[in-house]
């Protein structure tokens, strides 16, 4: 009997012009198109956000995070709410994160063992463990279709010596995952591909997980600090060594250039919280470039955030009111800066994929980079 993959990949069409790929990702909660943008639900909700609104901005898929959730409210609490997505009223689909990143950011005195990782929560300081075996039970206990294997991240910069030991440690704890996962029929485990600014370790971690034979493959270990030219280079030697028939995603990155420039070397998809952070700052993406609202100059600005844009934001209110209401910290401000945004980092990869299918992803690229200011991609957002 044949099992089939709880999410699998299709391939549309390869741009000529750029060797970007269009494709679409099937889940057991609907299909999405990529490349994509997945706005990030840390603690089952994107800030301010709400899923209908999400709905409203053709999001397909959304993540959530394994460590955040672990604290609070609990997996088990959720598993018995049904999962998260009828616990968040989502019913698209989610992939949540394994946790890893943000043990090793966020929690200070952790003890890293071939076990897992000794940590105190940020939240009150309680001593926590989490192992890959923890990882893959909290991450079935949420349900999520997409699942992500348990490794560590190693900081940028840090010497050959530490991510070598790092990224062999996140291979043996990718094969641990497997072996603990236990909702294969409905959940897909991803494996992350690690070995920071290294070519030589980045082939390898390659190497030992897709002899694995994971669903999807994820590229860890970057926008961690180092320069974009950087990142870039790393996923031109890194992209190529991944499956062509499965899911390639790149975490933590979502400003507009790297995005456009993630996609033209291969990348399926993307997350990240600046959208909602910056926007909690007034902070805005538009057409023309950054906007900050909470500038004077747009005290009397009656105008939409961004002409060009179709969002609910730039439909009824002008950038007067905005900046009234970011000024006065009204909630309702920081809605519609955060709509804004994540709205117009959707439609951006909905122009990326037209350009792939129209064989003109270069040109969209540098008519995009010309228009919003971007001349060096090191400058970032």
């Amino acid at each position: 009997m044949t099992t089939v993959a709880a999410v699998t990949y299709e391939h549309i069409k390869t741009c000529q012009q750029s060797g970007a790929r269009l494709g679409r990702v099937h889940t057991p909660h609907g299909s999405f198109d990529t490349p994509a943008f997945m706005p990030v639900g840390t603690q089952a909700t994107v800030k301010t956000m709400s899923p209908e609104e999400l709905k409203e901005m053709n999001a397909g898929i959304i993540l959530s995070n394994t460590y955040h959730l672990f604290l609070r409210p609990g997996h088990e609490l959720i598993r018995r709410a049904g999962g998260l997505h009828k616990f968040m009223n989502w019913d698209r689909a989610i992939l949540t994160d394994s946790g890893g990143f943000q043990v090793f950011s966020l929690s200070e005195n952790r003890k890293i063992s071939e076990e897992g990782v000794e940590f105190r929560s940020h939240l009150n300081g309680d001593k926590l463990f989490l192992s890959p075996e923890k990882a893959m039970e909290i991450q079935n206990a949420l349900g999520s279709d997409i699942m992500m294997a348990f490794d560590e991240c190693p900081p940028y910069p840090a010497s050959y010596d530490y991510v070598k030991q790092s990224t062999e440690r996140t291979s043996r704890w990718a094969e641990r995952c497997l072996a603990a996962h236990a909702r294969g029929r409905d959940q897909a485990l991803f494996a992350i591909v690690q070995g920071g600014m290294h070519e030589d370790l980045r082939k390898q971690s390659a190497a030992d997980l897709t002899s694995m034979d994971f669903p999807g493959y994820a590229i860890g270990g970057l926008s961690v600090g180092e320069p974009k030219h950087m990142m870039y280079e790393v996923l031109e030697y890194t992209t190529p060594l991944l499956p062509t028939n499965k899911p390639r995603y790149l975490m933590g990155v979502g400003s507009p250039d790297a995005l456009i420039e993630g996609a033209i070397r291969g990348i399926d998809m993307f997350d990240c919280v600046l959208p909602t952070r910056i926007a909690r700052n007034g902070t805005c993406m538009t057409s023309q470039g950054r906007l900050v609202i909470r500038n004077l100059k747009h005290a009397d600005d009656f105008g939409p955030l961004d002409p060009e844009c179709s969002c609910y934001t730039c439909r009824n209110y002008s950038r007067a009111y905005i900046r009234h209401l970011i000024k006065a910290e009204e909630t309702f401000g920081i809605r519609l800066t955060t709509y804004h945004n994540l709205h117009f980092l959707l439609e951006l990869m909905k122009q990326v994929r037209q350009a792939i299918m129209d064989d003109r992803l270069l040109d969209f690229r540098d008519e995009f980079f010309a228009r919003y200011g971007l001349f060096d991609n090191d400058k970032g957002f």
